[in-house]
């Protein structure tokens, strides 16, 4: 995010590199843990509070939803009220709501927890990286201090589903939940000691509260429009007057930033650089399949191949070996090659791994049906994580650069929903009322399909759209001084 002025946490006297680097590590670890956390306990999470399948859903939408929806206001509030405040009003957030998620008793009571994680999670996700950027201005140690949080914010993901597996089988579904609570606790008292605060921005404009509640509320009706089409037909009354109401909050949004916002939370005329454009587009398609893939996967190994929990997210160590050897691989090749040509053959790779994955059976095997495309998806994966920032951030301004980040974390979690919600409910149509092995493998075998194309679809953005500058921006340079590093602060 961009600095609010001169004297911030790089400057000061008192600020502790190492342990500001850790608090941040511990923070995008955790918010990106929390995105796939509760994919393997989703089986028992329904049986326990009694969720439907196309409600199971919300138990990731609902996180995912206001993350990404309020992302650009945590920025704009960490700016304007200090990044340590926003840091540790976030922390403290979203470890009750934590603690809350753990103790629910009802479908309700979970995903409203999940809608305040999510809540917390805006707020932290951009003050810890501002908060980076600032104690790191130049060198080598920035270069190092984003390495470790690009690998934090990738092994959290894909750690996500180890973790739950191993949490659910031994101890309860509760703990995916209420494993954060100590987290958030211990991060709390780390920063209150080793993050020096920054200076609030000057007093005059105020933060787009009416913009953000404008996107999330557009978001959460057109996503929930879609998950309710298992229940009423895309032509039904109900379905047309959701997305028709979706529409016109998002176009309301559009409206407030092009002509009422003092200080927007996007500038729309962001999007007439194709970088910025097509790399918010690549990476909202690469989000949206590759979040309903952990999703269908987890539901695979457990429904159709009766594994357990633990077993389960074990199961999932490949992708996520497989995720960090493709964020290692793209930097190496970042030095030779233009980052559009990493996200051309990333994104063929991804759709190869969940086209390979559109062929599982119902008497299939882990070795035969998912080690193989689990590992292909993973790398591809991991090789359009770096370029597609340092695609999407080129060519911008840079007291925009900050916004052009945000935006981009925004995509993907924009992304994830609304695959999620189209290919699961897609996957439920195919599955219908059967509940035989084969119908839930022919619905899962459909959601992964799907993916592949949209991956496909990405790979096209990148082919058509990624063109000029930002179609030979490199994701790092010889001399140490990465394209990516640069776009973040």
């Amino acid at each position: 995010m961009p600095a609010t002025g001169k004297k911030t946490e790089s400057s000061d006297g008192g600020v502790r590199p190492g342990l500001t680097l850790a608090v941040v590590a511990v923070v995008q670890f955790m918010v990106s843990l929390d995105v796939s956390v509760v994919n393997v306990g989703l089986p028992r999470i329904a049986a326990g509070l009694g969720f439907g399948p196309a409600g199971l859903t919300w138990v990731i939408n609902a996180y995912a939803l206001t993350f990404g929806g309020l992302l650009l206001l945590g920025g704009k509030a960490a700016d304007r009220y200090g990044r340590k405040r926003v840091l540790l009003f976030g922390l403290t957030l979203f470890g009750l709501a934590s603690l809350g998620g753990g103790l629910a008793q009802a479908p309700g009571q979970l995903v409203a927890a999940r809608t305040v994680q999510g809540i917390g999670a805006a707020a932290l996700a951009p003050a810890a990286l501002s908060l980076l950027t600032a104690t790191f201005p130049s060198g080598r140690a920035r270069v190092r201090a984003l390495g470790v949080w690009s690998a934090t914010n990738a092994a959290g993901a894909a750690f996500g589903v180890v973790a739950g597996g191993l949490l659910t089988q031994y101890a309860s579904w509760r703990w995916v939940m209420l494993v954060n609570v100590p987290m958030a606790a211990g991060t709390l008292a780390l920063a209150r000691r080793g993050v020096v605060g920054s200076r609030p921005a000057e007093r005059g404009s105020r933060p787009d509260v009416l913009g953000a509640v404008l996107a999330t509320a557009g978001m959460t009706l057109l996503v929930f429009g879609v998950v309710r089409t298992d229940r009423h037909a895309w032509t039904s009354p109900v379905t047309v007057t959701t997305l028709a109401c979706a529409v016109a909050l998002l176009g309301a949004f559009v409206a407030v930033e092009r002509t009422t916002a003092r200080e927007p939370l996007v500038r729309l005329g962001l999007f007439t650089n194709r970088s910025v454009a097509g790399g918010n587009l690549y990476n909202l398609l690469i989000g949206a399949a590759m979040t309903p893939a952990f999703y269908f996967g987890s539901l695979y190994l457990q429904e159709v191949l009766g594994h357990g929990p633990a077993s389960t997210g074990t199961m999932f160590l490949p992708v996520t070996l497989g995720l960090v050897a493709g964020s290692v691989l793209a930097v190496k090749l970042g030095y030779r090659f233009p980052a559009r040509l990493l996200l051309v053959a990333g994104g063929l790779l991804t759709a190869a791994g969940l086209a390979w994955f559109g062929r599982i059976s119902p008497a299939g095997s882990f070795t035969a049906d998912f080690l193989g495309p689990s590992i292909v998806a993973g790398v591809g994966f991991g090789l359009c994580l770096g370029p597609v920032v340092s695609t999407a951030t080129a060519a911008v301004a840079p007291h925009e650069a900050g916004t052009a980040s945000g935006l981009l974390n925004s995509s993907r979690q924009i992304g994830a929903s609304l695959g999620l919600a189209a290919l699961g409910t897609a996957a439920a149509h195919r599955t219908g009322h059967r509940g035989s092995l084969v119908a839930l493998t022919d619905g899962y075998r459909l959601g992964l399909t799907l993916g592949a194309g949209l991956t496909l679809a990405a790979v096209v953005v990148a082919l058509t759209v990624l063109r000029g500058p930002g179609a030979r921006v490199r994701l790092a340079q010889p001399e140490g001084d990465v394209d990516l590093v640069r776009a973040q602060d």
